[in-house]
């Protein structure tokens, strides 16, 4: 979550406790990216047999790419 803060995408903050205690929150921008993840991830799912494909076709021509 951090990594998104400079981004502007959440709102962190801190609170002088022990434990810590840290809240978030999206900031309007942040609130923006639900529908376009969730599209992602719908598209994802549809395609999933395909994406394995190719993975699967990529790793044999090319066994030590690294790539991942």
């Amino acid at each position: 979550m951090r990594r998104l803060e400079p981004d502007g995408l959440v709102l962190r903050t801190v609170y002088p406790t022990v434990p810590a205690q840290v809240d978030y929150r999206l900031t309007e921008t942040g609130a923006s990216l639900p529908h376009l993840v969730r599209a992602m991830a719908e598209w994802s799912l549809e395609h999933r047999d395909a994406i394995a494909h190719a993975r699967r076709a990529y790793d044999a021509r090319y066994p030590d790419s690294g790539i991942r």
